[in-house]
């Protein structure tokens, strides 16, 4: 029999138009969604059944409360890396393999790490909305070449975005929670402490996966190390830096600019201090956005369920 797999939150829309699509409905019995569940008791009716899922998008939650209403489900592939919206200890518990899909998104996520890094120092959308305005205002900027980036988390992103910043003249420090002098020295960067690294880098980026451990990473206490002409670069989850502590380093010139590229919540509200705090660039959490990393990506997933089924599972990030 074939297996039954859903997708619960393609929203908007990414697989329909993909050749993953009918590659998973060669073998698989498919359901596709096209909108997101929008609650934890929608997800559960459109799980009912189900022995995998092709997760999308991360505002599903998958909780305990899911895995117990959903007795069948055997398998969540992830599109994407993140896997912070689902409990992967209740995933264990109930017999749930998770599986992601790592470094799809690398070279995309890191190109746009650098734009950010060059938006913000170079104060791009400022100039280009005071040029559009009729408003002539040449300012002083920051050149990037000769300066220091503290790279936080040395996985496929983070080591791409350090060889995008050399590439640019840029000297590169870093923190990772595994470190391996070895592959440090393969890629020309020095490993240091955190709190070094954010006394030194005139640019920190962050690249680590979220876990409870690193919520608010970045806090009161690590913006007051940062330099006051340094900026802040988060492509990878927002709830690594508290938000508070952000803006107020942000409006007191404790540290030059951020730039963000995913919120507490998503979309970011009306009113969010954020939009009001100066010299930050904001992009719509579309780092890895392009249609390269769509269709790999895509396929990816498809190719772990294929896997799954097929005995011999792979880019497991959870297992029973």
């Amino acid at each position: 029999m074939r297996p039954r797999v859903v997708i619960p939150d393609d929203f908007p829309s990414l697989l329909a138009t993909s050749t993953a699509w009918p590659r998973l409905e060669r073998w698989a019995e498919a359901t596709r969604h096209d909108s997101l569940p929008g609650s934890v008791a929608e997800l559960i009716r459109r799980l009912q059944g189900a022995e995998a899922a092709l997760n999308i998008r991360a505002s599903s939650r998958f909780s305990e409360d899911v895995f117990a209403a959903c007795p069948t489900l055997r398998l969540i592939s992830v599109w994407g890396t993140g896997v912070d919206n689902i409990d992967l200890a209740a995933a264990a518990r109930r017999g749930v393999t998770v599986a992601n899909t790592p470094g799809v998104n690398a070279a995309a996520v890191a190109e746009h790490t650098l734009a950010l890094m060059l938006a913000v120092a170079r104060k791009i959308p400022f100039s280009d909305a005071e040029t559009k305005a009729g408003r002539w205002r040449p300012t002083f900027l920051t050149q990037l070449r000769g300066k220091t980036l503290g790279v936080i988390g040395l996985g496929a992103i983070g080591r791409e975005v350090a060889r995008l910043a050399q590439g640019i003249g840029m000297d590169v420090i870093a923190w990772t929670m595994r470190p391996s002098p070895e592959r440090a020295r393969a890629l020309g960067i020095t490993l240091t402490e955190k709190e070094e690294l954010l006394r030194q880098a005139d640019v920190v980026s962050l690249h680590l996966r979220l876990t409870p451990e690193v919520v608010d990473f970045i806090g009161e206490k690590d913006l007051a190390l940062m330099k006051p002409t340094a900026l802040l670069i988060n492509t990878a989850r927002a709830a690594l830096v508290n938000q508070d502590a952000l803006v107020a380093a942000l409006r007191s010139h404790r540290i030059a600019g951020a730039g963000l590229d995913v919120f507490h919540q998503e979309p970011i509200p009306p009113g969010d201090s954020l939009l009001t705090a100066p010299n930050v660039v904001l992009t719509p959490h579309n780092a890895g956005m392009t249609p390269e990393v769509i269709e790999a990506g895509l396929h990816r997933a498809v190719a772990n369920i294929e896997a799954f089924f097929a005995g011999h599972p792979q880019n497991v990030v959870g297992a029973p």
